[in-house]
Parts: structure tokens; C-alpha cells; sequence
């Protein structure tokens, strides 16, 4: 990929909205798979009374807009003002009482498990039905649209995310005294462009050091809890 290309894809751009400030790609079309588009507001004339409490607005009680629903609420009940990087807001706006807590949760995933997608892990990589695996770095790309693997020398391959049509973890016993089933590895299922059907990628989590498995294992959580925003900003 030449630096022009990679510039492009990077470059972002200020733009102010009805809802705030947002920091979006200048180009549509490298926009992060996980974003969530803004929602239309529900327009002031349809909405007399908070569309939870059912107050009735006036002069005293005023409505506001959810940035990330775009019903109409009163105060009490949109008064909350939280980060919603889902929507590249520079600063945090206001939400309704049932968007607010959804909004810090993945707060968590942008604070955290985004990190660790962008750091990287070291895996055994096998790809379609190969017999023999790859021992590769696999890391989420700095526009997070491309899952980035390399390996020895010239071996770069590329997946993009929003091709994904598949995520399966895989497990392996439970640990002494109950709990979670152990992280061992992953299997990403994607379109590939002019071909049929699915290309199947398998991550596995070597046994070589300590520290790298559990690199690996949180990598691995973090892609997991990635596969699910993406899945849910399809469904927008």
C-alpha cells in the first residue's frame, strides 16, 4: 500500500452536526466498521410529551434530543452527557437514560480491548484448508478496517473487517472451581472480492511463553466483543 493510499484512508476531517462536533474520515468510505451513523431526531411537533415519562413539555419543562436514538425527552430524563466515540463525537453529548449505559460499555471497548487490537498478538495462522500453520502478528490496522497479519519476511496478508461474516471462539476445559471455559483460539469466516462463498481464517494461541499466550488470549476477547459491535452496526 503506498503512503498516498495510506494518507487517504487516515486523513479525517471537523464537521458540526445538530448533535455536536465530530471528528469523521474525510472519505466516507474508510469510516470505521464499528461507527454508528447519527440518528434522525424525532421531529419537535410529533413529540408533546417525554417519550419516557410522559411529561408534558411547556415553557418550564424543555425536550431534548438523544444524540444517540434521537427520541425526545425531558431533562430528567436525558440529562446525561457521555462519551459516544461510535459516532466520533469530540466531547461527550447528551444521552437518553436507556443509550447512557449502553454508550459506557463500549467506552470500555475503546479504552481497553481497541488497544489491545491495535497492538497486536503473535498466533499460529491457518488459512482455508491448510494443513500447516503460520506463526503470524495479527493486529487490527489504525483505521481499524483491516485485520493485518504478518509473518516471516514478505508473507502480509490482509482481511478486511467489514467482510467478516463469521467470528467462533474457541475453548478448551474449565478451570478448577468453575468459570469460563479457556480462550484458544478463533475462526473468521469472510468474503473474499470475485470469489464464491467463504474464505475460513483459524487463530490459535501458541504454547511458547507465558506472557505471549495471554496477550494472545486477550486479543482474542477483544476481537470477540469487536465482532459484535460490527455486528450490530449492520444492523443500524
Amino acid at each position: 500500500m503506498s503512503s498516498e493510499v495510506a494518507a487517504r484512508r487516515d486523513a479525517k476531517k471537523l464537521v458540526r452536526s445538530p448533535s455536536g462536533l465530530r471528528m469523521v474520515p474525510e472519505h466516507r468510505a474508510y469510516g470505521s466498521p464499528f461507527g454508528l451513523e447519527e440518528p434522525p431526531w424525532v421531529p419537535d411537533k410529533e413529540c408533546p410529551r417525554c417519550m419516557q415519562c410522559d411529561t408534558k413539555f411547556d415553557f418550564l419543562t424543555r425536550k431534548h434530543h438523544c444524540r444517540r436514538c434521537g427520541k425526545c425527552f425531558c431533562d430528567k430524563c436525558c440529562g446525561q452527557k457521555v462519551a459516544l466515540r461510535r459516532m466520533c463525537f469530540v466531547d461527550p453529548v447528551r444521552q437518553c437514560a436507556g443509550c447512557a449505559p449502553v454508550s459506557r460499555r463500549e467506552a470500555d471497548f475503546y479504552d481497553r480491548q481497541l488497544k489491545l487490537l491495535l497492538s497486536g498478538a503473535t498466533f499460529l495462522v491457518t488459512f482455508g484448508n491448510s494443513e500447516k500453520p503460520d506463526t503470524m502478528v495479527c493486529r487490527l490496522s489504525s483505521n481499524q478496517r483491516f485485520l493485518l497479519l504478518d509473518g516471516d519476511g514478505d508473507d502480509h496478508r490482509e482481511v478486511e473487517v467489514a467482510r467478516i461474516a463469521a467470528v467462533q471462539m474457541l475453548t478448551e476445559g474449565l478451570p478448577p472451581g468453575g468459570g469460563n471455559a479457556r480462550a484458544t483460539g478463533m475462526t473468521l469466516q469472510y468474503t473474499t472480492p470475485g470469489a464464491e462463498g467463504l474464505t475460513q481464517l483459524m487463530l490459535t494461541a501458541g504454547e511458547d511463553a507465558e506472557g505471549s499466550r495471554r496477550q494472545a488470549t486477550a486479543w482474542l476477547a477483544a476481537m470477540h466483543k469487536a465482532a459484535k459491535l460490527l455486528h450490530e452496526a449492520r444492523d443500524q
